[in-house]
């Protein structure tokens, strides 16, 4: 299997990463991405512990993706993203309080409770899903994208999706639409090798996924996912380029998760080897953020510590809040079942 993981990866080359960021958005970078990094990790033992219900899917060794892209969005650009959304949310800004308390379904939580781990909201930040239904919101971005244009702003419209979304109709669909109508568009591939536990290669006859946007004369690019500084590159060119010119681009981010598809194996499932995370893990984009930002001189280890701490009792602050705050009353079952709220 390892050599099949191998052969998914051996063709297209990445992007180069361009200039590096500022030791104040590195700082920022580091924050979201431990962030992202801890959460998970605390959300996992929850679920662990019969705290949180339902499915749950950790987004660690992905973090580089969402911190560097969500970073070249303005706060009015729309956002949706697949179930594998926590980092994505955390990333926009939505309080580690509120995305934990959804998780223990709590009317604190930013869907009120009702969303769980898949289906995390919040409308005011442009952040619309989180879905379960793998690849069902990738045409809902293009009606996004269509609005902006119609409504002549300046919006951008950003879909985030797992490599196996791309073999489904709504994808190919979706990208034509987009190609055909011009809009501003952004559709992010985050290709960690596997759908749920079958590698890229037994499942696509095409490994260069970017190369998708060829058949709609769509802008296209493969990066790494690892690198935030890259991730932040090729989404600001992204960016220009539908803002600008009401283009539709499709990135490739090339990653991998360190943990299983979801909390069912949790570990590193029976589909892959030890040997193979373990190669994968000397590419932690967040070591690689550290390592930067110590040889640098924009941080010692004295400053990641208290990063550490800073985060630490962040996210022991959102799981009190959670565990504390109340369940939905009764009644939350009749509202936001149709439109208007009735």
């Amino acid at each position: 299997m390892a050599g099949t993981r191998a052969r998914s990866r051996a063709k297209g080359a990445p992007h180069p990463a361009g200039p590096a960021a500022s030791p104040e958005q590195c700082r920022e970078y580091l924050r979201q991405m431990r962030l992202i990094r801890y959460f998970e990790e605390k959300a996992g033992e929850a679920y662990s512990l019969g705290k949180v219900g339902g499915f749950c899917h950790l987004y660690i060794g992905q973090e580089a993706v969402a911190v560097g892209s969500m970073a070249a969005l303005r706060a009015d650009d729309y956002i949706t993203t697949s179930y594998r959304d926590h980092g994505h949310a955390l990333a926009r800004g939505l309080s580690a309080r509120s995305v934990m308390a959804e998780l223990y379904g709590k009317a604190a939580g930013c869907s009120r409770g009702k969303g769980g781990s898949m289906h995390l909201f919040d409308a005011s930040l442009g952040f619309l899903g989180g879905h379960g239904i793998v690849g069902g919101h990738i045409p809902l971005t293009a009606g996004m994208a269509f609005a902006a244009k119609y409504r002549k702003t300046d919006q951008v419209a950003v879909c985030y999706f797992g490599e196996a979304a791309v073999n489904i109709g709504s994808f190919h669909e979706t990208l034509n639409m987009a190609a055909l109508w011009k809009l501003p568009a952004i559709f992010v591939v985050e290709n960690n090798g596997y759908g749920m536990g079958t590698a890229l290669a037994r499942a696509s006859s095409l490994l260069d996924l970017a190369h998708r946007a060829y058949s709609y004369e769509m802008a296209e690019e493969v990066v790494d996912g690892q690198d935030v500084f890259a991730v932040r590159s090729a989404m600001d060119r992204a960016v220009e380029r539908a803002r600008v010119e009401s283009l539709p681009t499709l990135l490739e981010m090339r990653t991998y998760r360190y943990v299983g598809h979801s909390m069912s194996d949790a570990a590193h499932g029976t589909y892959r080897t030890k040997d193979e995370v373990e190669e994968f893990r000397q590419r932690d984009p967040i070591k690689l953020l550290e390592a930067h930002m110590l040889e640098a001189g924009m941080m010692d280890e004295a400053g990641l510590k208290a990063v550490d701490e800073m985060i630490t009792a962040e996210v022991e602050d959102a799981i009190v809040f959670a565990e504390e705050s109340p369940d939905p009353a009764p009644g939350e079952l009749w509202t936001d079942v149709l439109a208007g709220g009735q």
